[in-house]
């Protein structure tokens, strides 16, 4: 099994949740995050912040705001982990920075607790 988590647009999650349905994956979770890429960061700001320099703290703290995302996970079968990643790909990339980042994890065991079932018969089978 493995964890599929992405971080993408607001304004994709819609479009993003329709995709992956039409797939076949119905499950998923989705909660607001905020953060910032390395894209949004001026490295000489960053370094003259860390030594201490008042003006880099200064500039630092006016440019560096973190942007509102959505963070998705979704626990599927190994076999359908690069249909999913796919799918997220496809839905979100608009060529431009900011359109996120996807992580794959391993998971070890799943359980659905009303049935006691284990394993990959708890999620999605697409």
């Amino acid at each position: 099994m493995k964890e599929i988590m992405a971080i993408i647009r607001i304004n994709k999650i819609n479009s993003t949740k329709k995709a992956l349905a039409e797939a076949g994956i119905g499950s998923m979770h989705a909660k607001e995050s905020l953060g910032r890429g390395r894209g949004l960061v001026d490295l000489s700001v960053l370094q003259g912040a860390e030594k201490g320099y008042e003006e880099a703290i200064a500039q630092l703290g006016s440019s560096q705001r973190l942007i509102p995302k959505r963070l998705i996970s979704l626990i599927v079968p190994d076999k359908l982990a690069d249909l999913v990643i796919q799918t997220i790909i496809t839905a979100n990339k608009t060529g431009k920075p900011g359109d996120g980042k996807i992580f794959v994890l391993p998971v070890s065991q799943a359980i659905r607790i009303r049935t006691g079932e284990v394993g990959d018969a708890v999620l999605d089978a697409a």
